[in-house]
């Protein structure tokens, strides 16, 4: 008897119970949510784009003879600086004074040659065998005359020295020059700036050795097509070096100035991640008293301002503080500071 008297109530109680939590999920949801914000603003920024280099020579001349033989000397050292046409290394020459002397006897003969032409005791054929031999000696001996003193075809640095005096020479260049001034940067550029980047356009380069400095160069090529698998294209910056400050081989990051664009920009506080992906997202309040959750994508970060480029619109309500107890479609209330 006492059992079906606990059947008889039991949909009750249960009917009860489920009144009482709808009752509770009623008034959670007319809970309101206290929250910060401000609004998303429309501003004026600098178009720019910042890009990591290494900073290298314009030009490098690798100092080698055409042909083998041994060093006599070689006058410079690493670090050295060297002007155009300065004498860098001296060859063996016994080669070069074997072709002068055959130079002179040719030319000696030429002139007996030429004076029995004139008085018929030989034939022209022969007077022009000599001359031919004579041009021929000369262009090897002007080849000789190069490759034995070796004289550097820049102004620059000796940023390598392989040989010793007395070696005789391999593989490797005798000694290396790179030019100092200017110096060149090689960044890989957005392919959706391949229209906005122009030789002679300024940029602005830090360096990691010089965290307090400001360098400038000017953009002074641009490569003519678009690598498919980075969509990026090469652009070489001429990096001006007058001080003689910066080196070849020094990290640094290249900012092209691109001019001004108008951009959304909310408090950097305004954005978070999703959990468990890449995604941002910020809250705004519609209606004056919804949350609305909206995906965004984010441009650059500009001192505590994040640049919004899709997602929200210029006037909308940020929320920058609370946005940890939101869902879409929660009810909020703005807490002043």
């Amino acid at each position: 008897m006492k059992q079906n008297i606990v059947f008889r109530f039991l949909p009750l109680v249960c009917m009860a119970a489920l009144l009482s939590c709808k009752k509770e999920a009623d008034t959670a949801a007319e809970t309101k949510v206290g929250v910060k914000t401000t609004v998303a603003t429309l501003q004026t920024v600098d178009n720019t784009a910042t890009y990591t280099a290494n900073i290298k020579a314009d030009v490098i001349n690798q100092i080698t003879p055409a042909v083998p033989g041994r060093i006599v000397k070689i006058y410079v050292e690493v670090g050295d600086r060297v002007s155009r046409g300065q004498l860098l290394v001296q060859m063996e020459t016994s080669s070069l004074q074997q072709q002068t002397t055959q130079l002179a006897n040719l030319e000696k003969d030429y002139a007996r040659y030429s004076e029995l032409l004139a008085v018929g005791g030989i034939a022209q054929q022969q007077v022009d065998q000599v001359k031919t031999q004579i041009d021929v000696l000369k262009a090897a001996i002007k080849n000789l005359q190069d490759n034995t003193q070796l004289r550097s075809p820049i102004s620059g640095v000796v940023t390598a020295r392989n040989y010793d005096n007395g070696d005789v020479f391999g593989q490797q260049p005798i000694v290396t020059i790179q030019q100092l001034s200017p110096l060149k940067a090689l960044i890989n550029v957005s392919e959706s700036l391949f229209s906005k980047i122009k030789t002679g356009l300024p940029v602005d380069i830090d360096l990691d050795v010089y965290p307090d400095e400001k360098f400038t160069g000017t953009v002074s090529l641009i490569y003519p097509t678009i690598d498919a698998n980075t969509h990026t294209f090469g652009v070489e910056v001429a990096v001006n070096n007058r001080d003689m400050k910066v080196r070849p081989g020094m990290f640094g990051r290249v900012t092209l100035n691109l001019g001004t664009r108008e951009s959304i920009l909310v408090p950097d506080i305004a954005v978070q991640k999703q959990a468990g992906s890449n995604d941002k997202y910020v809250y705004t309040v519609v209606d004056d008293s919804i949350a609305k959750y909206n995906k965004v994508e984010l441009g650059a970060r500009l001192g505590d301002l994040y640049e919004i480029t899709s997602g929200i619109s210029a006037g909308d309500i940020v929320v920058t503080a609370g946005q940890t107890r939101l869902i879409d479609g929660s009810k909020v209330e703005t807490v002043k500071e």
